[in-house]
């Protein structure tokens, strides 16, 4: 049972932008404290990018995306966005959106603490 969906990937050029989004069912969502935002690159393993809690109001990011990676979340449609500006080829991996019951400000939080799972988005940025 899909619980989490991704979408908004796509390719585009060094420098440009994308906005990913992560829609959850009303009760999923209602379940969660905190969505954050891992992402995996080709040969590399999956790494933490950024989480928000809508509960804590707090967000947190990786250095490498500070600055240009924004999260925002509407509770009414049961959705999380990640708007990416300035993207580099660095950038490029397959973006997951996963959910968690509890919040913390450590960056990176353990992933075994995200316990529901998107099945990822992919994001191209060309050079």
């Amino acid at each position: 049972q899909v619980q989490l969906v991704e979408s908004g990937g796509g390719l585009v050029q060094a420098g440009g932008s994308l906005r990913l989004s992560c829609a959850a069912s009303q009760r999923t969502f209602s379940s969660l404290y905190a969505m954050g935002w891992f992402r995996q690159a080709p040969g590399k393993e999956r790494e933490f990018v950024a989480a928000i809690s809508w509960s804590a109001g707090s967000t947190s990011y990786i250095d490498s995306v500070k600055g240009r990676f924004t999260l925002s979340v509407d509770n009414a449609k049961n959705m999380v966005f990640l708007q990416m500006n300035s993207l580099h080829p660095a950038d490029t991996a397959v973006y997951y959106c996963a959910g968690d019951r509890h919040w913390t400000s450590v960056v990176p939080p353990r992933r075994a603490n995200f316990y529901v799972w998107g099945q990822g988005t992919l994001v191209t940025v060309s050079s």
